[in-house]
């Protein structure tokens, strides 16, 4: 049987916690920055735990 090979665009967006969580970058946080309110920004900038039904399909993706 042939390896399974890691999907090359989900291993640069999502990382897995020692847990086992999904972490993402939570998005809007790419332009149109000087309209964004410093609070709002620094809330953007910060990583999110994927919902479960996503995480089941990215961790087939990254080969979980």
């Amino acid at each position: 049987m042939p390896k399974m090979k890691t999907h090359s665009g989900t291993k640069k967006r999502f990382k897995v916690t020692g847990s086992g969580k999904i972490m993402k970058q939570q998005a809007g946080l790419r332009h149109n920055l000087e309209v964004k309110s410093t609070q709002r920004k620094s809330r953007l900038n910060h990583d999110q735990v994927l919902a479960k039904a996503d995480a089941k399909v990215i961790k087939k993706l990254l080969g979980r």
